[in-house]
């Protein structure tokens, strides 16, 4: 361990070289900076996904057209209610029920803007159970309900989709025809979803008098079998549509199969981006490791006189251990500093903007892990000119000029 000495030895030498020293904690900064950002909004994403798998949402599967993506299935590959009938008959599948999507014009005065719609059957509860959201403002929508509509989060509030916000009981006009708002939707947190408009099935129906196919279907199923559920599913849509295994024209996934496909792109994302990270905190280290070299050059006599007057290898090798260990500690320190800055201020701006699920996330392990990290980086590029140090021969050094 250093002592008191050495180590005040060595913060007087860093105070001779502030300059030197503040340019190798800055290049450590930036990259300790940049790994902060990337990994608490990585967390943050975590967190958002994590909500949706604990959610009300994991006893459901989605059944989608293989070439619509869910918005609206071409002619030749249709989901209808011959399709919920089968699903329905599937093993340990509790109901099941159709959702329409598609586009709709919204008007308000000379200003119009073109978002997606969702008409669905409001006796089924489990369809917004499956979204995970309920009216924040109003009520939702009720079996039998015509000439209503809920809004997304978004159409109350002024100058985020129109100038003028809309309220309850106000009326909206949708492809020519004006519907009553009866409620709004919590905040989703970002902006197509919050934007989108609920309608009943029988509504959708008469706003959009060709539709012929539901976008997806949502079955509410028993979730300690879900695998076999899926394949019941599956088996029973191929038998009503005539298709040979392999070569079905529709998708049946979990929620859980969704989260996973997300999480998985979001760890090879997240991963990449902390790496080219880290090639910044290498390249740092390298700097550190040449600012340690050049200091032992430039004392090199200096350290003769330390192990003259009695200082040992170890004594020496500590000295600029430390010296390189508190260039990195201290960038770690600020580092976090302007990591967490920079993070909670686009976390402000993204939730202003709408985008409120891409919030970042704080965590004490975050803060302390990034310090430490950056404390042992600083040391680990100190320990070869701090081995160099330690090796100085006293003669040598002292007949240096």
């Amino acid at each position: 361990m250093i002592n008191k000495e050495s180590m005040n030895y060595s913060l007087r030498n860093l105070n001779k070289n502030k300059g030197r020293s503040l340019l190798t904690i800055f290049s450590i900064l930036v990259g300790i900076t940049t790994i902060f950002i990337f990994i608490s909004f990585g967390y943050g994403l975590y967190d958002y996904t994590n909500e949706l798998t604990s959610g009300s949402s994991a006893d459901k599967v989605l059944i989608i057209p293989k070439t619509a993506g869910g918005f609206g299935a071409p002619d030749e590959i249709i989901l209808n209610e011959d399709d919920v009938d089968e699903i329905k008959k599937s093993t340990d599948v509790l109901d099941a029920t159709g959702l329409y999507y598609d586009a709709v014009l919204v008007k308000q005065n000379s200003d119009q803007k073109y978002t997606f719609i969702i008409g669905y059957d409001p006796k089924k509860d489990f369809v917004m159970e499956s979204f995970n959201i309920g009216a924040d403002e109003g009520r939702m929508l009720k079996s039998g309900d015509m000439g209503k509509v809920v809004l997304g989060h978004n159409y109350k509030i002024k100058n985020k989709i129109f100038d003028k916000a809309y309220e309850l009981n106000d009326n909206i006009e949708l492809n020519g025809i004006d519907l009553k708002v009866v409620g709004f939707m919590e905040e989703i947190g970002n902006p197509q979803d919050d934007s989108q408009l609920y309608i009943s099935d029988s509504q959708f129906e008469e706003l959009f008098t060709d539709v012929n196919s539901y976008g997806q279907i949502i079955a509410k199923v028993d979730i300690s079998e879900l695998e076999k559920v899926i394949k019941s599913i599956e088996h029973n849509l191929r038998k009503s549509r005539d298709l040979e295994e392999g070569k079905e024209d529709f998708y049946v996934q979990s929620y859980d199969d969704l989260i996973e496909s997300f999480t998985g792109a979001l760890n090879i994302i997240v991963i990449f981006i902390i790496f080219i990270a880290l090639i910044s905190v290498i390249v740092s280290t390298i700097n550190t490791a040449n600012t340690m070299i050049t200091s032992v050059l430039e004392r090199y006599k200096e350290i003769g006189v330390l192990k003259a007057m009695g200082a040992k290898n170890n004594n020496i090798f500590e000295i600029f251990l430390f010296e390189s260990s508190l260039l990195g500690t201290i960038a770690g320190v600020f580092g976090v500093i302007f990591g967490w800055a920079i993070s909670y201020t686009f976390g402000v701006i993204l939730d202003n903007m709408g985008w409120g699920f891409l919030s970042p996330h704080f965590s004490i392990y975050l803060f302390g892990g990034l310090i430490l990290f950056s404390g042992i980086t600083g040391a680990i590029s100190g320990v070869f000119p701090a081995i160099q140090a330690a090796k100085t021969n006293p003669v040598d050094a002292l007949r240096t000029e």
